[in-house]
């Protein structure tokens, strides 16, 4: 089968690869018609993912049909069309029971990571029973491979670990695929504004459609100044950080007030600057989070209820066989105003 497979910092490739084999009890091997790129691919590419080896298959997101099931596989059988959680999770470990099953002991995220992933035309999915979903007759299957990470992760990283409520202010930094997923499902709890900052003004363009009440081009070094204005000088409830890098995370520190929460989506691959020397008596709280994807059920009934519109956030559509070519739009998205890419296998 063909695959895109990494082969260290900055290098990837199309290979040949062995169709995967069931190798447990509740192992599924499925078909896959349809992956993306996360912002997480581009991170393992710069090297900042250090438990991802060279010779990996990337990619941890996507649907499909099932292929084979293990013995012990009981909620699937060949021919369903499923949906891939970015997590993988045994449903039974004291973590899973905790519903954390990003920290899952034998699953959380290893697809494309410590295990072969997505980013191919066949990928084994452990946990099959509790790691995949039942996609419902008629979907709009390019939408739920939205659902696989980027939205439970805005949401569960950001919305729900920052405490989003309503008439609350809220602040985004980054309004890539990730922010504004935080953006689309921050409204579910109907906060007073909802502030995007970002460097492009097109992707702020697209926040405002999406519903962000203001924006920001933070280029001048003012955006926390203006936030300040914005607020009576009194700085947000929630700051999201969804970039992953040490600008962006000490420019929350700079807009959250007093009491209020800096949520952390983005992966950071260098160490950041806490500044406690400003922050310590501000009663504020600093969460981070890998997505645990507990939240995936409700957010499929959201997007079948027309009430969440994950298509959205799709701008480009390639084949497999033009996979580097969708890494390097979607790496450039400055230039090609790619947010979310859609691979056909």
């Amino acid at each position: 089968m063909k695959a895109l497979v990494y082969g260290g910092p900055g290098l990837k490739s199309v290979e040949d690869r062995p169709k995967p084999e069931i190798q447990a009890p509740d192992d599924a091997i499925v078909r896959m018609t349809k992956t993306t790129i996360c912002g997480t691919d581009l991170h393992i590419l710069k090297g900042d993912v250090e438990t991802c080896a060279p010779g990996r298959i990337l990619g941890h997101e996507g649907v499909g049909i099932i292929d084979t099931v293990g013995a012990g596989v009981t909620a699937f059988r060949p021919g369903d069309h499923v949906l891939i959680s970015c997590i993988s999770s045994c449903g039974k470990c004291e973590y899973c029971r905790r519903g954390m099953y990003s920290h899952c002991t034998t699953g959380g995220w290893i697809l494309g990571n410590v295990i072969d992933g997505t980013q191919a035309e066949y990928v084994r999915t452990p946990h099959a029973d509790t790691s995949l979903y039942p996609i419902p007759a008629g979907a709009d299957e390019e939408a739920l491979v939205m659902l696989s990470d980027i939205l439970p992760t805005g949401f569960e990283c950001g919305v729900l670990n920052g405490k989003v409520a309503p008439g609350s202010t809220v602040a985004i930094v980054g309004s890539g695929p990730i922010g504004l997923a935080a953006l689309l499902t921050a409204q579910f709890y109907s906060p007073a504004e909802i502030i995007m900052i970002d460097l492009d003004d097109s992707r702020l363009g697209i926040a405002r459609q999406f519903g962000a009440t203001r924006t920001i081009n933070s280029a001048d070094g003012r955006a926390a100044e203006t936030v300040k204005a914005l607020t009576a000088g009194r700085g947000v409830d929630t700051a999201i950080e969804a970039v992953g890098v040490p600008a962006t995370f000490e420019l929350c520190q700079d807009l959250v007030g007093a009491g209020g929460v800096i949520a952390n989506i983005g992966v950071h691959g260098q160490k950041v600057d806490l500044h406690l020397e400003r922050l310590w008596a501000q009663n504020i709280a600093i969460t981070t989070r890998l997505v645990d994807t507990v939240t995936t059920p409700m957010l499929l009934k959201t997007v079948q209820s027309g009430k969440l519109d994950p298509s959205q956030l799709i701008t480009h559509r390639f084949t497999l066989e033009q996979i580097l070519e969708a890494y390097d739009t979607f790496a450039r998205a400055g230039d090609t105003q790619a947010l979310k890419v859609i691979i056909t296998t």
